[in-house]
């Protein structure tokens, strides 16, 4: 089982590039960094994490400037986005970005996307919140004609382009994995049908290890190789006797979430971690 780290990245935390540097050089297997373009003030829609949304949902750095900073100064860490909020963004450019990240990296992107819970937040990208999952399936599929043709094109019912040439293309082929956040059952789905790997927070909603033998039972079902929809279990507490249980239940990753705290804090905090590897 891979172990990965996670954090909100804020001018009053570890910078992200101090932080991929260490976790590399622990034997994290990846980082992720969050997103978040704002947080309107109104507050309408529920954090599905509690009562009140912590002040690093609104500080929260741009994740591809925080992984290209990342990618720079490390070698091996493979580096996430979790979540990228593609309902949020424009597909041409959100391609780009992901493409660029990969080649800085040499192939080490991991491209977690996700629907999003905020409301008033997409609305101010111009997003309706009742199809926000069909417009993410559709970004995807015309960020992967850009990703792996010379000359794409795309007519959906969201997205439309004529043939246009975009460069670079990602270093991994056909392109990044594409890890689905979201949780059960209609995360799952969608991660079966037009993913590369199911993301679920951990603990919130469900137990990870309840449903993981209904979901090799839906990979199955959609005729798909267990090997070819990775689970990973995200932002979980540095438990060792429930990364055990993962470990032994075949969950693929687990991703230990970290605060957005200064370098004095988190290093202690990343030394635990590394000891569970």
């Amino acid at each position: 089982m891979h172990i990965g780290v996670t954090m909100f990245p804020t001018d009053y935390a570890i910078q992200p590039h101090e932080l991929a540097v260490e976790a590399e050089n622990r034997g994290f297997e990846s980082l992720w960094f969050p997103e978040h373009s704002h947080i309107p003030t109104s507050r309408k829609s529920p954090w599905p994490g509690g009562a009140e949304l912590p002040k690093r949902y609104y500080d929260t750095y741009d994740p591809f400037v925080a992984l290209g900073a990342a990618a720079v100064v490390t070698r091996r860490i493979r580096l996430g986005t979790g979540v990228c909020l593609v309902v949020q963004r424009d597909p041409i450019h959100t391609a780009k970005e992901v493409s660029t990240v990969d080649r800085l990296s040499n192939g080490r992107v991991l491209f977690g996307v996700g629907g999003g819970w905020n409301a008033e937040e997409m609305a101010d990208h111009g997003t309706a919140f009742e199809t926000r999952f069909k417009l993410l399936r559709e970004r995807i599929q015309a960020m992967k004609e850009i990703w792996t043709r010379s000359k794409p094109s795309f007519a959906g019912e969201f997205v439309k382009f004529e043939e246009m040439m975009q460069w670079p293309k990602p270093v991994q082929k056909p392109h990044p994995p594409i890890i689905v956040g979201g949780g059960f059952p209609h995360g799952a789905r969608r991660a079966i049908a037009w993913g590369d790997g199911w993301m679920p927070i951990g603990g919130r909603d469900m137990d990870p290890l309840e449903v993981l033998p209904r979901l090799r039972q839906m990979v199955a079902e959609a005729g798909r190789d267990q090997a070819a929809v990775p689970y990973t279990v995200f932002g979980v507490a540095m438990d060792g006797d429930v990364l055990k249980r993962y470990r032994d239940a075949g969950v693929d990753r687990a991703v230990f979430l970290l605060p957005s705290e200064a370098r004095d804090k988190i290093l202690p905090l990343l030394d635990e971690g590394a000891r569970l590897l």
